[in-house]
């Protein structure tokens, strides 16, 4: 980031990002197409493939030779960001979203059924960050006698480790409203693998949202809207979501395997009660987290997430 003084009169926060183009909007409200030239001076530690994300803070000038585009010349200091693997580079974070109150990860019980090691790295993701986050199990009207049992054993699950969990249908209306109060006043990321009904719900949330496609497609000169790339909208009682794409996995950037059991809270709680200060909780003697899970203290499927997950870091 570049320590020259930002100009408010020519300040915007990006609201969707298709590569090279932007959707930005500005202070006054209004909204701008924009491209950026050259490169900018970003955090070393961030190997991104894309230097601006959604929800990112930008100054710009009007600079450009083409009528209503304007140039954004820098962008602010983030707050946080989240991240995944880049497409281009497994070695390289893709930004998907910065300057976050809260992450959301959308999940089903059955069709489709999501894993718990999804969730579990979408989670461990967002702490990583300092994001908080937040389940919804989506989809639960349609569930099966069968299915009732594991949609009670999520909800204990993730409730006991400390996250709130929404279990919910798009046609519950007092559902939906609860969701529209956590939302307000907060910039919050949705985030699911295809099929979840995640874009069945933001339409239900935003219903002016496909007006708001039209003109956003029509700009872009795509004719119709996919979710390829995300996208920031406001919402009625203040703040913003922003949609992504559907991910089939959440691979795990630059976690050591030392720093794993942070990102667990009911794992970090008991890390203190283990005799070694570089206990990773697998096989090392009088282990509290172990512990724990033997008492029933911490859900056994966390932990058998847990040791999948650390055995897959390099």
């Amino acid at each position: 980031m570049s320590n020259q003084k930002v100009n408010k009169a020519l300040r915007a926060r990006v609201y969707r990002s298709t590569g090279s183009w932007y959707m930005i909007k500005n202070t006054a409200g209004e909204f701008l197409q924009a491209r950026f030239k050259g490169k900018f001076k970003v955090d070393a530690a961030i190997k991104s493939s894309n230097p601006i994300a959604v929800g990112d803070w930008v100054c710009y000038e009007e600079l450009s030779d083409e009528e209503g585009i304007v140039t954004i010349t820098d962008i602010e200091k983030r707050n946080n960001y989240i991240v995944r693997v880049s497409p281009q580079n497994r070695h390289h974070k893709h930004i998907i979203s910065a300057n976050l109150d809260a992450a959301i990860v959308m999940a089903t019980i059955d069709s489709p059924k999501t894993s718990m090691g999804f969730v579990d790295r979408f989670l461990i993701t967002a702490a990583a960050y300092h994001i908080p986050a937040i389940i919804i199990i989506n989809k639960i009207d349609l569930l099966k006698d069968k299915h009732q049992s594991t949609l009670a054993t999520w909800i204990k699950t993730y409730t006991d480790a400390g996250y709130p969990v929404l279990p919910m249908h798009v046609d519950d209306d007092e559902k939906v409203n609860a969701l529209n109060t956590l939302l307000a006043n907060k910039t919050t990321l949705f985030s699911g693998h295809s099929g979840v009904g995640k874009s069945t719900l933001i339409n239900k949330i935003l219903p002016n949202i496909q007006q708001r496609t039209k003109i956003v497609s029509d700009w872009s000169g795509k004719g119709q809207h996919t979710t390829t790339f995300a996208e920031m909208f406001d919402l009625p009682l203040g703040g913003q979501i922003i949609d992504t794409p559907g991910v089939k996995e959440f691979g795990l950037i630059a976690i050591e395997k030392s720093e794993l059991g942070h990102y667990y809270p009911e794992i970090k709680n008991y890390m203190t009660e283990c005799k070694f200060n570089n206990c990773i909780h697998i096989n090392e003697p009088q282990c509290g987290v172990k512990q724990a899970v033997q008492d029933g203290l911490i859900h056994i499927d966390r932990y058998k997430s847990y040791l999948q997950i650390i055995s897959s870091l390099e």
